[in-house]
């Protein structure tokens, strides 16, 4: 006698309603019984024939060809639910670079790679060996509000049902290198482009997915992995882009808060400000002209995210002294923006942060009474 199950219903059942199945199938063939280890699990216990036990749909099967079948089905059973005790699961390891345009390549934060591991999410460890370590993956682009509010999981019906393919008539929505090979269980993905901005999906946002290529780790659940969401723009729009950090000779508008043409950037042109390095140095000598500059339409909120992203700039490393008279025994010394970074007095350099309140005051007399004269 054979216990006969479906699949579905396997997969549905728990590990302890597949041992049910397992004992019938290893019990008596005689008469139709089983044998005195399976009947335990046959009675009105954990395991009985209740409309909900693993076995209330049980039919025999005596044709040895089916016994045959079933043995394999037996074996590929064993491997579901206990293949190694591991819970496998894709993982990108690194964020990408936003904003991303349509032409642009697909990069990590500050344009570094993109790496991937396959975690064991029993351990917490990369899957260094075995099969699964080198296994093949695809990558595809999901909807943006896939598994938006629940990160515990999904099933691979639901990862599958999210991919989004192009729109009719266009390109390809994802070109380049589609498929990445893990090494001891780590990968990085080439050059990734996206043909096609995302605003005309519901969600308006993409994410990048990867799930494991056809052929690979079959009969074993891998679960796929997947970035945070995020909208691909036209490339039109990376011209207009502002750039973090901005450079000191970069236009005023890269700028937050600045737009290009915009009427707080024909202000400050109007002004005489038309870079970055225009801008900061305003703002470290007479931030309240800047402010007055900007007041119409500028709220506050908008102004301190505006000093912000200015501040992030690089220096160029440039330094300018200021001497009190022609003797040159006192000096004060400013970085490329004009602030204010040191004194020089006879044949010592001090920090600006290592000066007393004394010489702080001096430096300020030399700065406020050259400012003008600078030749800069």
């Amino acid at each position: 006698m054979f216990c006969e199950r479906s699949s579905g219903d396997v997969q549905k059942e728990d590990k302890s309603s597949s041992v049910a199945v397992i004992l019938c199938f290893f019990g008596e063939q005689q008469q139709g019984g089983v044998s005195d280890e399976a009947e335990p699990f046959m009675g009105s216990g954990r395991f009985g024939k209740s409309p909900t036990s693993p076995l209330h749909h049980v039919k025999v099967v005596s044709s040895p060809f089916h016994v045959a079948l079933k043995v394999n089905f037996l074996c590929q059973l064993f491997i579901r639910l206990w293949p190694d005790g591991r819970n496998l699961q894709l993982h990108f390891r690194s964020r990408l670079s936003l904003p991303l345009f349509t032409g642009g390549k697909v990069e990590g934060e500050q344009g570094a790679a993109i790496h991937i591991v396959l975690l064991d999410v029993n351990t917490g460890h990369v899957v260094t060996s075995g099969p699964e370590s080198t296994i093949k993956l695809d990558v595809v682009v999901l909807e943006g509000d896939f598994n938006n509010e629940d990160d515990e999981g999904w099933t691979e019906e639901e990862f599958e049902s999210h991919v989004v393919k192009e729109r009719e008539g266009k390109r390809p929505l994802l070109t380049g290198d589609l498929q990445v090979t893990l090494k001891e269980g780590v990968g990085t993905l080439g050059e990734l482009t996206f043909t096609d901005n995302s605003s005309w999906i519901r969600s308006r946002k993409f994410r990048l997915g990867l799930k494991v290529a056809s052929g690979f780790c079959e009969g074993i659940r891998v679960g796929e992995a997947k970035t945070e969401a995020f909208t691909i723009k036209d490339h039109r729009g990376e011209l207009y882009k502002k750039h973090y950090p901005p450079a000191l000779n970069d236009d005023v508008w890269r700028l937050e808060k600045i737009g290009k043409d915009g009427s707080f950037h024909k202000r400050l042109n109007k002004s005489g400000i038309f870079t970055v390095e225009d801008f900061v140095r305003l703002v470290v000598r007479d931030s309240q002209k800047l402010r007055t500059i900007l007041s119409s339409g500028m709220s506050n909120k908008m102004w301190d995210a505006l000093i912000e992203h200015a501040k992030t700039c690089a220096m160029s490393g440039k330094l300018y002294v200021y001497y009190a008279d022609d003797t040159r025994n006192v000096g004060v010394v400013f970085n490329s923006i004009y602030e204010l970074s040191g004194l020089i007095t006879g044949e010592q350099y001090l920090l600006s942060d290592s000066l007393s309140d004394s010489q702080k005051v001096q430096k300020w007399l030399i700065y406020t009474k050259n400012w003008f004269d600078f030749d800069h």
